[in-house]
């Protein structure tokens, strides 16, 4: 698997809550506006890729529920 990004932002609140979506957890999302959030963008540039006619065929939703499959299949078989 190769991470080259779709060229949108989500914020780390957002990730959070598909990624709790995604493995069925019941998780709350706390905030402290105080404290550091993180780096403020983590947006990557795909202009270059797209000049040469490729674009993201999987969504981020789709492709977390593609590596949590793979992590629990994986998980299953170490465990046996």
């Amino acid at each position: 698997m190769v991470n080259i990004g779709i060229g949108e932002d989500i914020t780390i609140a957002e990730f959070a809550r598909v990624v709790a979506k995604t493995s069925a957890t019941p998780a709350r999302s706390v905030s402290i506006p105080r404290r550091p959030d993180g780096t403020p963008r983590k947006l990557l540039d795909v202009s270059r890729l797209a000049k040469l006619g490729w674009r993201a065929s999987t969504t981020l939703e789709e492709g977390m529920r593609l590596a949590y499959r793979a992590y629990l299949s994986e998980s299953r078989q170490a465990a046996e």
